[in-house]
């Protein structure tokens, strides 16, 4: 079962595209942390990262994190998001896909949003502006500072896409 708004979100560890190893509850003491789960076969996803990306360029970057987990292999995982312009952590999450089992995304994308405290504040599944925007503004709130409207009615793409 998806993990829920309110609940404790599942502490993990993962190595990156980079290299590097990253722990939710090491990036937590930084501040809130969207996980975007996602497939390199996703089409609703090659849709929905260009509105991700407008979140990591609209707020500072040093109170949250934006990390991407991907169900593919490390290269695969690579290699999309150098096309895709993602800018953050991309997390494989290829080997048993534990991750992934513990949150249980109902479809990708699904992004979580995490706060301090390490809850789930928002999730949301597939893609829908409005929701992206309601992330938006979540965030925003969390770091003290403006929303900013990452996806547009009126910008030639559709305001819902399932996952």
């Amino acid at each position: 079962m998806t993990v829920e708004v309110g609940t404790r979100a599942p502490d993990f560890s993962l190595k990156g595209t980079d290299g590097e190893s990253y722990t939710l509850a090491a990036a937590l003491a930084h501040g809130p942390v969207l996980l975007v789960f996602f497939k390199t076969t996703c089409g609703t996803c090659d849709l929905a990262f260009p509105y991700i990306n407008r979140l990591k360029e609209s707020y500072p970057d040093d109170g949250w994190r934006l990390w991407a987990v991907a169900q593919d292999t490390p290269e695969d995982a690579g290699r999309y998001a150098a096309a895709y312009g993602m800018t953050y952590p991309v997390l494989p999450d290829a080997d048993g896909y534990t991750v992934s089992k513990a949150y249980d995304p109902p479809a990708t994308p699904t992004l979580f949003l995490i706060d301090r405290a390490g809850r789930i504040a928002q999730q949301s599944a597939g893609f829908h502006k409005a929701e992206l925007n309601s992330l938006s503004a979540g965030l925003a709130e969390r770091l003290g500072v403006k929303p900013v409207v990452i996806a547009a009615a009126d910008d030639g793409n559709p305001d819902f896409k399932p996952g």
